[in-house]
């Protein structure tokens, strides 16, 4: 009797397992990248926070250091500073005994994760002075809140322009 010899079978991958690889591949490529999607928001959201309270709180301290005596305001107005860049320059402590010593608030403006790539630095925020209305903030002579120019809403349901 005579054996049935079976064709060897090459060393490979057959069209239908490839077709199947690249399947399953693909599937979990559509499950993946809107997940990275929406961990890229969150993180740009919680940058956009952390910019916003930095400002807010230098703001705050130099309105408090005009209150205190130690920033002398030639203009009498609000006591907030001219531009962020008051902030970041430092202005001159009216307290110390040498008149060159400043203080400073930031070290610098931080960026909004939200504004557009390759606009020019320092980062173009939104201003509001003092004298402006909450619910139409416009610049003015002074730098009193400071919010994101992004027409975008947060994943909390409020646009990032409210932040």
């Amino acid at each position: 009797m005579k054996r049935l010899q079976l064709p060897v079978r090459s060393n490979g991958f057959t069209l239908i397992e490839m077709l199947v690889t690249v399947t399953i591949v693909g599937l979990l490529a559509t499950i993946t990248f809107p997940m990275l999607e929406l961990a890229e928001r969150r993180s740009n959201e919680k940058v956009l926070r952390e910019s916003l309270r930095q400002i807010r709180s230098a703001l705050d301290a130099y309105k408090q250091a005009v209150d205190e005596g130690r920033i002398v305001e030639e203009t009498k107005g609000s006591g907030y500073p001219p531009n962020l860049d008051a902030l970041v320059s430092g202005v001159a402590d009216a307290k110390s005994p040498s008149r060159d010593k400043k203080i400073f608030f930031l070290r610098r403006i931080p960026r909004d994760p939200f504004s557009l790539v390759g606009q020019e630095l320092p980062p173009d925020w939104a201003l509001r002075s003092y004298a402006s209305n909450p619910t139409d903030p416009q610049p003015g002579v002074d730098v009193f809140d400071v919010y994101s120019r992004s027409e975008g809403i947060g994943l909390n349901g409020v646009p990032y322009r409210n932040w």
